[in-house]
């Protein structure tokens, strides 16, 4: 997927607002900001876990194996915790499974059912990866203090709030 960078200006944003009065240049120069921002973690996290040889993807699935200890999970719960279909884990446990770091086997009661596993070599690349991930994930975030952090997850839950209305009809 090719995200391309919003180019727009205060100006710019000026001259829409005078031909549609709708436009709260705010709102807009808020957005953008949030999006841009949004495209450099995301770029930061791409490169961060292909020095691992995952994606963002394959990450959030063995975090979710690691966190199910032994136990195990469905494909099927792995998609609904991930909020992905069936078939988008269908394919990242595909690659998981090529490289050694999860294993499928029949479930215990339902034969007909799978049930997935983080393999030895799954669980070392996680002992290695996680304290480099976590004190990346700090210095991310080193800008802001204790407060802000707070305040920008509470500013973030108000943004998500508002999603719905980029979706109704």
């Amino acid at each position: 997927m090719v995200t391309l960078r919003p180019f727009v200006n205060r100006q710019t944003l000026e001259n829409l607002a005078h031909r549609f009065p709708e436009l709260d240049i705010a709102s807009v120069e808020t957005c953008l900001a949030f999006l841009s921002t949004t495209i450099d973690v995301y770029t930061a996290l791409d490169v961060h876990f292909a020095r691992y040889g995952l994606s963002m993807g394959k990450f959030t699935l063995l975090m979710q194996l690691f966190q199910a200890d032994n136990k195990g999970l469905t494909p099927s719960q792995c998609a609904e915790r991930a909020g992905v279909t069936r078939a988008t884990v269908t394919g990242l446990l595909d690659g998981l499974e090529r490289d050694g770091l999860v294993k499928r086997q029949p479930y215990p009661d339902d034969r007909r059912m799978l049930s997935v596993q983080l393999t030895q070599k799954g669980r070392q690349l996680l002992s290695q990866m996680l304290p480099d991930h976590f004190c990346r994930t700090t210095g991310l975030m080193a800008h802001l203090t204790e407060v802000e952090k707070k305040t920008l997850i509470e500013l973030l839950a108000k943004v998500q709030a508002g999603t719905p209305a980029m979706l109704d009809p």
